[in-house]
């Protein structure tokens, strides 16, 4: 299982923006199920804060909403790389720092965070929790003190992060956006009644209604406030090219967005095309894992020209906290989440698209169900190249260790998950499925980083 990044989404000057924010977060659900939160700011110059651990709708009721009373409104939906899940680590993060109320959320993970907290330590800050997000505010507020101008405290902040950030920051009535200088996680700016809207994943303006009008370029900061909207960049000396996170497109993003750009539904099932051109088993039927497998799937069996089935359903009505009725029934945690079409598979030779394997541990056993129902033949096609290296950049990726493809060759591989077949989409033919095949990261894939990790990254749980 990959875990996702966490979602962003904010509304400017809209009279139902903390119920606005609610669906933006709703919409991006898929990329943060531990705590969602929203701090909004009132025409009295008032904010109002609400989180907690739990799902969009768990979290928020009718009562919550209208106490988070004001035309501004940012919110977070999280999932943490690190550490266990905390109440404290829940964003936004809300402050009041002299005069001002400060308010922060974050998509991203940085690689010298650590480095940052203990130097802001030996100065004599104190922490209440484990996150990154926490880290950057503090180095905030003495850019803030340094400086009165908010754009340049800012910059000045953003000068001193390592990694992958897109930040929201809401400084009294002013929000400011910003995306990393490498761009690695997406951010978009679109418009409700005339009021902007700000959001990780395009499709939480699709909910409601509001046009989308672009993503931000790597290292943009975009400032609204009641003087109006301005643009400017952190630098005069960013990276020539982006390095968008490929894995956004793979698998993390919903397929109706569109992200750095780019249609992630088409992406998908270029994926799937390329795959076939690549390597085509001779099977009865292409069956995709629901949900993440299925646009590759499509793609792959309309390239390869294979009849597409469901042999196994997803049962979409299953919580997170569904409770397993005993140790001896550990695989029925499994099988009330998907749970395969019998006689579909008795005979049958089949080839499952997937979009990644990481650990191994789902396609094995899943692999194994296929077997014991009678499958002829089980061949494996997935969608992007074998992870072999950890990401620092937001992706809860596992260690090197527990990564299946680590060290290992596709034969290696195929026998762990005893398959008849296995084949990855080659990196070029995944970067043929996009545009702009030079501005993506594929650290996951090859090992090379655009922002070398810090000696210290991981090592103390810091986390977006």
């Amino acid at each position: 299982m990959i875990h996702h990044s966490c979602g962003l989404f904010a509304v400017y000057g809209h009279p139902d923006a903390s119920r606005l924010t609610y669906f933006g977060l709703y919409a991006q659900q898929h990329r943060g199920q531990e705590s969602a939160g929203i701090v909004s700011l009132d025409e009295k110059g008032h904010c109002h804060l609400h989180k907690a651990l739990g799902l969009v709708p768990d979290v928020f009721s009718e009562e919550h909403l209208q106490k988070l009373a004001g035309p501004i409104a940012l919110g977070h939906v999280r999932y943490s790389t690190t550490g266990r899940p905390s109440v404290a680590n829940a964003q936004p993060l809300l402050i009041h720092y002299k005069d001002k109320n400060i308010a922060i959320a974050h998509n991203g993970n940085l690689v010298n965070a650590l480095e940052l907290r203990r130097e802001l330590e030996n100065d004599g800050a104190i922490f209440m929790a484990t996150s990154d997000t926490e880290v950057i505010m503090h180095v905030f507020v003495r850019e803030l003190a340094k400086q009165p101008d908010l754009v340049e405290a800012v910059k000045a902040t953003c000068q001193r992060l390592k990694g992958a950030y897109c930040l929201l920051f809401l400084i009294d009535d002013t929000l400011i956006a910003v995306r990393d200088p490498f761009g690695f996680h997406p951010l978009s700016l679109g418009r409700l009644d005339g009021a902007p809207v700000i959001a990780s994943e395009t499709c939480a303006f699709d909910l409601m209604d509001a046009e989308y009008e672009h993503c931000f370029k790597p290292g943009e900061v975009y400032v609204i406030s009641p003087e109006g909207e301005m643009s400017c960049m952190l630098s005069d000396h960013l990276p020539e090219k982006p390095r968008q996170c490929i894995f956004e497109l793979v698998y993390f993003a919903r397929p109706d967005s569109y992200v750095f750009g780019e249609q992630v539904y088409q992406c998908r099932k270029q994926m799937g095309w390329q795959l076939a051109h690549e390597s085509t088993p001779d099977v009865d039927f292409i069956m995709p894992f629901p949900d993440s497998g299925v646009y590759p799937a499509v793609g792959f069996a309309q390239s390869a020209e294979i009849p597409y089935e469901h042999a196994m359903i997803r049962n979409h009505y299953v919580g997170r906290t569904f409770i397993q009725p005993s140790q001896s029934m550990r695989s029925f945690g499994v099988r009330v989440k998907i749970n395969p079409v019998r006689a579909m598979i008795d005979g049958k030779r089949i080839c499952i698209v997937d979009d990644s394997i990481v650990r191994g541990t789902t396609m094995i056993t899943r692999v194994r169900k296929l077997r014991e129902l009678g499958a002829k033949e089980v061949h494996i096609r997935i969608s992007c190249p074998p992870v072999k290296f950890p990401c620092y950049y937001g992706i809860d990726f596992a260690e090197p260790k527990e990564l299946v493809a680590c060290g290992k060759t596709i034969e290696q591989i195929r026998q762990k998950l005893d398959v008849d077949s296995l084949h990855y989409l080659s990196k070029e033919g995944l970067l043929r499925s996009v545009m702009h095949e030079d501005h993506y990261c594929t650290a996951c894939f090859d090992g090379d980083y655009p922002v070398p990790p810090c000696s210290l990254a991981g090592k103390f749980g810091l986390e977006s």
